[in-house]
């Protein structure tokens, strides 16, 4: 049996294949030991015949975001200890003099500098002198640190000295993270908060790991597992534990490649994948066109960079457990704080503060016992009589549940702007692919504001980020900087790691694929614009600058900066059943006609079963479409068609 769980802040979701069909199942998530939701949901999904168990975890992103770390030790250059705390000049909230940046992960007395020096071209000038490394050993044993990271100045071109302290610290049984190891790229300071942030997770996020797969193995529920990379591919946990930076957007990785193989299977070919869960809402711009899923390495999370390959992915706090909340001014706000699993919202019997979850409850949006395929029964006179308590100078609680759905979905709305507006696309030539828990309840709502024509509502919506992380591919990634001319010879660079790629145990029954890729940019630049390597590879490079930034020169220098490789091997091969359209009402399907309210106004909606709708099926708003893991809106003035996977693809009435 092959079985993927993706850990959400509100459920646990598992996905997997049993009698070559997907089944779904939800748990609810437990913050305080992440590993108990696994262990139950592998638990009651498995038959003890577990093939293979892939995860994504939210554990690093939670980390970070709560800056609830180790106490790291940061080991540099000597005259550099403060550059994890400097940073860039560029400040995030340029007119707001009031804007304070969060403290930095490393306080000023665990920061330690050694007499060392390597120059770019990778020459050794001065080597550690062994005093000097038994007097850093002391400072660090001394400081109380619980994990080590290690970032010497120009280790990518030299490892040499930072193997030298590394060896020294060892003494000390702390986890260690090495620049070189890591991310061996120039940018000092990128690849000192990088490696920070490896070393930041490794005690809680690695630990985490290590912990569940020993608590799998004594129930004997599967003999390892596989982790979800940021990067959208997989790697074994082992290595996931001891590179946990790599996996800071695990769970979101997963949802675009699961909604990327949905959209394609369904003849989209350029969407913008829009995951709404319990907690956040992430948002990806994927168009095959341009390959698929674009990654990036220059992504910031909780404002420090990490610098390690990661899909485009923004993310905002704005879920179905956001809070609602007045000001002293008498404004209302929604997210980004949020109920979680534990209270929940106000309708799961134990939260008392307003959510969006409860204010859709209020508008006719989720049936109360239709929730979890009945298992949860959502409590609407609870959620009524604390909202009643709650809406301030609001007339009536629909009035305040409207204005709640309002602010979250402009929330949302702004997120699909950052990712396809600001960077000259136009969201009018994509579909939105909405999945998540609470994703399809405001999917319509959303492609409306931003006049888009199509929404698809795949399989499984609740569970998609699960289905992505079964489906993907196993990956590992591999950089180094050369800062070289565009006509250099680069094919013993690219040997060296190719070398790496091949000793590295995922690929050692099942061999990858080996993608070569360039960072170019024209000299003096300071940012590059990432190509595939080929023949071609300059007029990729001045046919992509033209487009990113609107011009090129192909009279100018080009500096090759860096070189990337990325090893891949296939992942699940699994098509959902199709099956023949017809021509039908989708009356068989309904359950029920019952109250709504839109846009301020009641009517008459109809609630449908999706498990009951067949392939052709069409049905119009205002309705709700009910299923195990979430809950599909579609508003007066839309319709729906089932289509041979049985997805839901609804668009605006004509």
């Amino acid at each position: 049996m092959h079985i993927a769980i993706d850990t959400g802040g509100t459920f646990t979701d598992c996905i997997y294949i049993e009698d070559a069909a997907l089944k779904v199942l939800k748990v609810f998530s437990t913050p305080e030991d992440p590993a108990s939701a696994v262990v139950e949901a592998v638990r009651t999904a498995s038959n003890r015949t577990t093939q293979s168990l892939r995860h994504g975890t939210t554990v690093g992103t939670n980390v970070l975001l709560e800056r609830k770390g180790a106490r790291v030790a940061f080991v540099t250059t000597a005259g550099f200890e403060d550059i994890i705390s400097i940073g860039r000049q560029a400040r995030s909230h340029l007119y707001d003099w009031f804007a304070t940046p969060p403290a930095c992960i490393v306080p000023a007395e665990m920061r330690f500098g050694i007499a060392e020096r390597t120059a770019s071209d990778g020459t050794v000038l001065r080597r550690p002198q062994d005093h000097e490394l038994r007097e850093l050993v002391e400072k660090v044993s001394v400081s109380g640190a619980e994990s080590i990271a290690v970032c010497l100045l120009f280790s990518f071109a030299n490892p040499e000295n930072e193997i030298a302290v590394a060896r020294a610290l060892h003494s000390l049984r702390l986890p260690i993270s090495l620049s070189h190891v890591i991310l061996p790229e120039f940018r000092e300071y990128e690849r000192a908060s990088t490696v920070t942030v490896n070393a930041y997770l490794g005690p809680k996020a690695g630990g985490y790991l290590q912990r569940l797969d020993a608590n799998l193995r004594r129930l004997s529920l599967c003999s390892g597992f596989d982790v979800m990379q940021s990067s959208g591919g997989i790697i074994p946990a082992a290595f996931a534990a001891e590179q946990p930076v790599r996996t800071v957007l695990s769970g979101p990785a997963g949802g675009v490649t699961g909604a990327y193989r949905m959209a394609r299977m369904a003849g989209f070919s350029r969407i913008i994948a829009f995951d709404m869960g319990g907690t956040s809402t992430d948002v990806c711009l994927v168009d095959e066109n341009e390959g698929g899923p674009r990654s990036t390495s220059d992504a910031q999370i909780s404002q420090m960079p990490v610098s390690v390959p990661m899909l485009d992915i923004h993310t905002i706090g704005a879920g179905g457990g956001s809070l609602a909340r007045f000001d002293k001014a008498g404004i209302l706000h929604v997210g980004p704080e949020s109920a979680g699993a534990n209270p929940g919202p106000i309708c799961y019997g134990r939260g008392t503060q307003p959510t969006v979850s409860d204010a859709n409850l209020i508008l006719g949006r989720l049936h109360p016992e239709h929730f979890l395929d009945s298992k949860v029964r959502l409590d609407h006179d609870r959620t009524r009589l604390y909202m009643e308590k709650e809406r301030g100078s609001m007339a009536t609680v629909e009035e305040f549940s409207t204005g709640i759905v309002l602010l979250a979905e402009a929330a949302m709305e702004r997120a699909i702007r950052v990712i396809s507006v600001e960077r000259g696309y136009d969201p009018r030539e994509f579909t939105l692919v909405a999945f998540g828990g609470a994703g399809p309840l405001h999917a319509c709502a959303l492609a409306q504001a931003l006049q888009m024509h199509r929404v698809l509502v795949p399989s499984c919506p609740g569970a998609l980020s699960a289905l992505g992380i079964l489906l993907a591919d196993t990956v590992r990634d591999y950089s180094k900087t050369v800062m070289l001319k565009s006509d250099a010879d680069l094919g013993s660079h690219f040997a060296g790691l190719e070398e790496l790629a091949a000793k590295a145990p995922q690929f050692e029954q099942t061999p990858g694929v080996m993608t070569r890729s360039l960072d170019l940019r024209y000299a003096g630049q300071g940012y590059e614009l990432n190509v595939p390597f080929g023949p071609d590879f300059l007029q990729s490079f001045h046919q992509l600058h033209q487009k990113r930034y609107g011009y090129a020169d192909e009279q100018k220098t080009v500096e090759i900066v860096n070189i990337r490789l990325r090893v891949t091997a296939p992942g699940e091969d699994f098509n959902l059943p199709s099956f023949t359209p017809r021509d039908g009402d989708a009356s068989q399907a309904i359950i029920e006609t019952r109250p709504m309210i839109f846009a301020g106004e009641k009517c008459a909606g109809k609630v449908y079963q999706r498990e009951r709708l067949e392939a052709g099926d069409r049905l119009y708003g205002p309705a709700i479409v009910v299923e195990y893991s979430a809950t599909t809106v579609v508003p007066p003035g839309w319709n729906t068609l089932v289509d041979a996977y049985k997805n839901l693809v609804m668009e605006v009435n004509q």
